[in-house]
C-alpha cells in the first residue's frame, strides 16, 4: 500500500495528526464506492479540505461485476482508480488505508496505513459511505464454501471456481464427481443471484462449447435456492414471474421457499435434500460494514446506521452514514439500497455540507427520486419497473445495456465494455476466461 502524501508526510516524522490549511475545514470521506465520490464531487467548489479514505485503490461499478465473475469482462473494465480524482479536484486527497477507530468526542479518526502503521485524522465534517459486505445469517462457516460477490476479488475467485470446475470434471473419470464438479448452487434470488445464474447459463451453453472433449458443459445443472416465496421481490409480481420464466428456458432450476441448511465442501442442504456441488455462490443477505460499529448509534438488524431526514446520525448532527450503510425510511418504505440511491445520498450530503461551511440552513430534507429498477436475464431479456411503466423483452434489454454503459466511470471503461459486449454478442465467446493461480511454491 502506498500513502497520499508521501513528500509532505515523510515516514520517520510522520505526524499523528492530519494537517489542514488555515481556516478550512476538514472533510473525512469514508468509502470510495458510490456515495462517497458522490459526495466527494458535490464537495469539490467549496472551501474545504477533504480526505477520502478506503482500503482499495479503486473504485467498482458493481452492478456489472457479476459479468467480471461470469468472464465476460475484465476487472479494469468495471473499475476505476479512485485517486485519478485528486488531479481533477484540487481540493482533495485520497488515502489507502483502513479505518480502525472513530472518536466522535475528539473528532478524530484511526486509520491503518499497512506498514507505513496508524495514522490519526481530525475532522469537522465525516461521512461514513462503507456499503455491505455478505450476510451468512449466523452461520459465517458457509463463507469458506460459498463466497459472496461485492468485490473484484470476489469476482475472479468465483470466476476461477466456475472455470476450474469444468477442468476438474474434464480430468475426472468418476462420474459422480464430475456430476458434482458440473453442478452450480446459487443461494439467494435477487438481482445479483438472477443475473449470475442467467450468465452462467449462458456461458455453459454457448461459450464453453465444444471446448472440451469428455464433458458438455450444456449439461451443468444450475439451481437458484431462495427462502422467499418468489425470485426478485423488489420487483411487480408479473416481472418476477417472466424473469422465472426466462430462467427457465435457459436451463436454470429455481426452488423458492426453500431455506439452505448447510454449506460444505460437498455442496449444501436445502430442506433437508443434500445438493452435491463443488460450487456454491452466496447472492443472498447483506450486512454493513463493521466500520459502523465504531459510530455508536442504532443501527437495524442488518448493522445499517438509522440516519435522519439529512442523512447524520443522532448523536453528532455532523456526522453522516450515506448508501448500503445507512437505513432511512421514506412514505413508510425503506430506502433501496441500490447505486442511484446512494449517489443521491452522497449528492445530497455533499450539498448539505457545503451549506453548512457556507453558514447556510440545510435546506430541504432528504428524498430519494426512485428512476426506476432493472435487471437482466441473460442475453437480449431485461426487466424494467419505474413509477409509471413495467417493460421486459429485448428493447428493455438494450435500454438496459445502453443505461449501464453511460453509468460506467471513465471513457475507456465505456469504450472497452461496448467493444467486449459487441464482441460476446457475435461470438458468443468471453474474453476473459482466465483461472487465477495461487502462490507458487518455493519447488514449483
Amino acid at each position: 500500500m502506498t500513502t497520499v502524501l508521501t513528500k509532505s508526510f515523510p515516514q520517520e516524522k510522520q505526524p499523528s495528526i492530519q494537517a489542514a490549511a488555515p481556516g478550512k475545514k476538514r472533510v473525512v470521506i469514508v468509502g470510495g464506492g458510490f456515495a462517497g465520490i458522490a459526495a466527494a464531487r458535490a464537495l469539490k467548489r467549496a472551501d474545504v479540505n477533504i480526505t477520502l479514505i478506503d482500503r482499495r485503490n479503486h473504485h467498482i461499478f458493481q452492478p456489472l461485476l457479476y459479468q467480471v465473475a461470469t468472464a465476460v469482462l475484465a476487472p479494469s473494465e468495471i473499475a476505476a482508480p479512485i485517486r485519478q480524482l485528486e488531479a481533477k479536484q484540487k481540493n482533495l486527497s485520497v488515502l489507502l488505508a483502513e479505518v480502525k477507530g472513530i472518536n466522535l468526542g475528539a473528532r478524530t479518526i484511526e486509520a491503518n496505513c499497512s506498514e507505513i502503521g496508524s495514522r490519526k485524522l481530525e475532522y469537522d465534517f465525516l461521512l461514513i459511505a462503507t456499503g455491505m459486505r455478505p450476510s451468512y445469517f449466523g452461520h459465517d462457516e458457509f463463507a469458506r464454501f460459498a463466497p459472496g460477490l461485492k468485490s473484484l476479488s470476489d469476482a475472479e475467485t468465483i470466476r476461477t471456481r466456475i472455470l476450474s470446475a469444468f477442468e476438474l470434471a474434464e480430468s475426472t473419470d468418476d462420474e459422480k464427481e464430475r456430476t458434482r464438479q458440473m453442478t452450480f448452487v446459487l443461494v439467494g434470488a435477487g438481482p445479483t443471484g438472477v443475473e449470475l445464474a442467467a450468465s452462467i447459463a449462458q456461458l455453459v451453453s454457448v461459450t464453453l462449447r465444444n471446448n472440451f472433449r469428455k464433458i458438455d458443459p450444456a449439461k451443468s445443472r444450475i439451481v437458484l435456492v431462495d427462502g422467499g416465496t418468489r425470485i426478485l421481490p423488489t420487483f411487480a409480481e408479473s416481472l418476477s414471474r417472466k424473469a422465472a420464466k426466462r430462467l427457465a428456458k435457459l436451463g436454470v432450476e429455481v426452488s423458492t421457499g426453500v431455506k439452505v441448511e448447510k454449506v460444505d465442501d460437498q455442496g449444501v442442504i436445502a430442506a433437508g435434500v443434500r445438493i452435491p456441488s463443488a460450487t456454491v455462490l452466496w447472492t443472498a443477505g447483506v450486512s454493513a460494514s463493521p466500520v459502523v460499529k465504531m459510530l455508536g448509534t442504532q443501527t437495524d438488524r442488518a448493522g445499517r446506521a438509522f440516519v435522519g431526514a439529512f442523512m447524520d446520525i443522532p448523536e453528532e448532527p455532523n456526522v453522516f452514514v450515506a448508501g448500503d450503510a445507512a437505513t432511512m425510511a421514506q412514505d413508510g418504505h425503506p430506502v433501496p439500497g441500490v447505486a442511484q440511491a446512494a449517489i443521491q445520498q452522497g449528492r445530497f450530503v455533499g450539498h448539505v455540507i457545503a451549506n453548512r461551511v457556507r453558514g447556510h440552513k440545510d435546506g430541504r430534507p432528504f428524498r430519494y427520486r426512485n428512476k426506476g429498477n432493472m435487471a437482466v436475464v441473460g442475453k437480449n431479456f431485461a426487466i424494467l419497473e419505474t413509477r409509471h411503466l413495467r417493460s421486459s423483452g429485448f428493447v428493455t434489454w438494450l435500454i438496459w445495456a445502453a443505461l449501464h454503459v453511460l453509468a460506467l466511470p471513465q471513457l475507456q471503461n465505456r469504450f472497452r465494455v461496448q467493444t467486449q459486449w459487441l464482441w460476446s454478442y457475435l461470438s458468443g465467446q468471453r474474453s476473459s476466461r482466465l483461472i487465477s493461480e495461487g502462490p507458487r511454491s518455493s519447488a514449483s
